[in-house]
Formats: structure tokens, C-alpha cells, sequence
């Protein structure tokens, strides 16, 4: 078969819009037929994905700790010191910039008082790192109960369209559109979720290794147990 005929036809620019619209008119008729508990899922979903991709954009490895920073920091301790512009450019710069900054003020103290500093501004750090997971965690946890309390209210609206004579199809169709699409939806905003937010997790306890290294090393190097 030639691979001409394998092109995706393309839609003039009315049947776009067409299906553009279409498309809404689906969307808007599975949100009334799945009734009032879509909305908070709805809700919900908006704040997942927000979340999702502004941790996807901060989680950076190369914001958050370039590998180049050390080397740098070294050379500069080596050609000018310890000076405030260092610090105050390491402290405005990557959170691990924060962790060397926070060593390097306390570089004429001892290992132990340097590592005690590194520390205290490392869970600083991995607190900001953090920022928003909790939210995400419960969206992931509470996402598809709210989908089993939509199912619940779509059975008393199929018990309820039961106990009319002859039962009210309408009514009782309703009923089984709320039921369905609301634990569906619970888990669709659920699983995504859940994925990105072990994904998170993961990713800070690796960036978070990665600094304490660093910053040890560095320590090491000031006091000149390491080469």
C-alpha cells in the first residue's frame, strides 16, 4: 500500500470547527449527565495537572543541583575567597547554592558546626522541594472516594426511580450516568495522580542525595580531608 494513502486526512477549516464544537457538546453532555458530584472532580483534576507540571518544570536536576556549581565554587573560593558577593549570588542562585552558602559562612568553624549548618538549610530546601506534594497526595487518596460517593448518590437515584410505578426510565438512566461516569472520573483523576506523585517523591529523595554529597564534599575540602 503506498504511504500516501496511509496521511491522516485533513479537515478543511469548517469541518474543524465542527468537530471543535462537537467535541464540547459531548464534553458538556457527560458533565450534566453525570450530575453535581462531577464538579469537585472537575475541580480537582485542574489542580492535579497545575501542580504536575509546575513540579515537572522546578524538579529540574539542573535547578535544583547543576553539577557544574561545585567546580565553580571551588575556583572561585581558590582565585578570591570567601567573599559576600559569593554568598550572596550562591544564595540567591540553585537551593543547592543555599546548602554551599549556608557551609561556607561557617568555614572557620569546625566539621561538626559546618555539617550541623548544611543540615538545617538542607531540610529548609527539601521542605520547598516538597511544596504542593501533600496536596497532590490527597487529590491521588481522595479523588476516587469522591467517585464512590458520586456512585452512591447515582443508587438513590436509581432507588428512587424504582419505587415509581412502573419505574421512571429517565430517572433511572440518570441514576446509572451519575454512578458510572463519577467512578470513572474518580479514577481517572486518581491514577495520573498517584503516578506523578510516587514520580515526585522519587525525584527529591534522589536530588536531595545528590546535594548532601556535594555539600559534604565540599565541607571535606575546606578542612582539607579530601583532594
Amino acid at each position: 500500500m503506498p504511504m500516501a494513502n496511509l496521511a491522516l486526512p485533513i479537515l478543511p477549516p469548517q469541518d474543524k470547527v465542527t468537530a471543535i464544537c462537537l467535541g464540547r457538546q459531548r464534553v458538556l453532555s457527560i458533565i450534566e449527565q453525570a450530575g453535581w458530584p462531577i464538579w469537585p472532580l472537575i475541580f480537582a483534576s485542574i489542580v492535579s495537572l497545575g501542580i504536575i507540571g509546575e513540579r515537572l518544570w522546578t524538579l529540574r536536576a539542573s535547578v535544583i543541583a547543576p553539577r557544574n556549581l561545585l567546580p565553580q565554587v571551588l575556583q572561585e573560593l581558590k582565585d578570591k575567597g570567601i567573599t559576600p558577593e559569593l554568598l550572596d549570588r550562591l544564595a540567591r542562585k540553585a537551593p543547592l547554592g543555599r546548602i554551599f552558602a549556608a557551609a561556607l559562612r561557617n568555614a572557620n568553624s569546625t566539621r561538626e558546626v559546618m555539617k550541623e549548618a548544611v543540615e538545617e538549610e538542607g531540610r529548609a530546601v527539601a521542605h520547598e522541594l516538597e511544596r504542593f506534594l501533600t496536596t497532590l497526595g490527597t487529590i491521588a487518596t481522595a479523588a476516587p472516594l469522591w467517585g464512590l460517593f458520586g456512585t452512591v448518590i447515582g443508587m438513590v437515584e436509581i432507588f428512587a426511580a424504582l419505587k415509581v410505578s412502573g419505574g421512571d426510565p429517565a430517572q433511572l438512566g440518570h441514576g446509572i450516568s451519575i454512578a458510572l461516569y463519577n467512578t470513572a472520573t474518580g479514577l481517572l483523576v486518581a491514577i495520573p495522580s498517584l503516578i506523578f506523585y510516587r514520580h515526585f517523591r522519587a525525584r527529591i529523595d534522589a536530588l536531595i542525595v545528590e546535594m548532601e554529597q556535594q555539600a559534604i564534599k565540599l565541607v571535606e575540602l575546606l578542612h582539607g580531608e579530601r583532594r
